[in-house]
């Protein structure tokens, strides 16, 4: 009997790398992507973030956990400044842990192991191995969220938001009030015109105090229907949409949501984002790999097409892996011009909203 001409044929032969003195981030992803497992995955990744950035597309970046809270925004503002990131959607959580850097309230790292009760009783809390003070870091800056509403409740007042113009106006205070703006990626998106989105109005220490500043006669209207509409609206009059998910969770499930929000609740023909990366160690298995995979995705019609060069998922750490994509693109990409699609929202969500008719 003749054998079967092999159906790995046109692969790829793997040539064991070596590694050499001096090698740059760029050169090293690339010696990675010629091994295999995850090491290849981040590589396609790296690959991916560069293609959206060079195709123009408009990026949507997905912040779960607490990466943020553990000194990560200052990645968040680099890609800011570079152009490299257009809307973004993150837990209200980071949000709030955010600004503690930009007003100067005590984040330290700290040893992960040791006695729980005992920073209980010196007003200590902890986030894994990130040390947060009870009075000087949470409640102030639980003071400083309610004095933002008070300062500038002309702004908020009478009228339903949306989370991002929320936060838009919060980082425009933040940056006039804060001693060290530039630590701040809500400061940062606000000064660029990015829609920062959160993944619940209700799940987060800011919602907390505004139910506080409701009681003491300064209610502020969220307006979840307007999230959902204005971030569809960014999908849907995008030339073309990359989305970058650290994470599972709210924040990736918010912004794959926009696919169907158009063509399954609003009935406007739509075929999904073009491209997506996501990091994170979730599995499918056990349905906690938020939102699903990539390829299930497109059966939702979040995602045109279930194409491996276009939707990559690197299991890990995103700590670990983030970092090394956003230096790569900075390093091979050059800057874009800011959308600043803050001031497009209005009309691109009556421009969506024409198109049912």
């Amino acid at each position: 009997m003749a054998s079967n001409r092999s159906l790995f044929a046109e692969a790829p032969n793997i040539v064991p790398p070596r590694l050499e003195k001096n090698l740059s981030l760029s050169e090293l992803l690339e010696l990675m992507g010629q091994t295999s497992f995850e090491a290849r995955h981040v590589y396609r990744g790296a690959r991916l973030f560069r293609r959206m950035v060079e195709t123009g597309d408009t990026i949507w970046l997905g912040i779960a956990g607490a990466g943020i809270a553990g000194g990560m925004g200052g990645f968040v503002i680099s890609l800011i400044e570079a152009g490299f990131v257009d809307v973004i959607c993150s837990t209200g959580a980071q949000v709030y842990h955010d600004l503690h850097f930009a007003f100067g309230l005590p984040v330290k790292a700290i040893y992960p192991h040791g006695d729980d009760n005992l920073l209980r009783q010196h007003g200590d809390t902890r986030i894994y191995d990130i040390g947060i003070r009870e009075k000087e870091t949470l409640e102030a800056q639980d003071a400083l969220i309610r004095r933002f509403v008070a300062e500038r409740y002309d702004r908020l007042r009478d009228k339903p938001l949306s989370s991002w113009q929320f936060n838009h106006e919060l980082g425009l205070w933040a940056k006039e009030t804060a001693p060290h703006p530039e630590h701040s990626f809500v400061i940062a998106a606000a000064e660029h015109g990015i829609p920062l989105f959160w993944d619940s109005l209700a799940n987060h220490s800011i919602a907390m105090n505004l139910a506080r500043t409701d009681l003491e006669g300064m209610p502020v209207t969220l307006a979840a229907q307007k999230d959902i509409l204005d971030s569809a609206a960014i999908a849907y009059c995008a030339k073309g949409s990359g989305f970058i998910e650290l994470g599972g969770g709210g924040p990736k499930n918010f912004i794959q949501q926009t696919g169907p929000t158009i063509s399954q609740i609003l009935g406007i023909e739509f075929e999904g984002a073009e491209q997506g990366l996501q990091i994170g160690t979730a599995v499918e298995r056990d349905g906690s790999l938020s939102s699903c995979t990539f390829s299930e995705s497109v059966t939702w019609g979040k995602y045109q097409s279930a194409d491996e060069e276009k939707l990559v998922q690197i299991w890990g750490e995103y700590s670990v892996i983030f970092p090394l994509l956003a230096a790569y693109v900075l390093q091979q990409c050059r800057p874009r011009k800011p959308q600043r699609i803050v001031r497009s929202l209005p009309a691109w969500s009556k421009s969506m909203i024409e198109a049912r008719t």
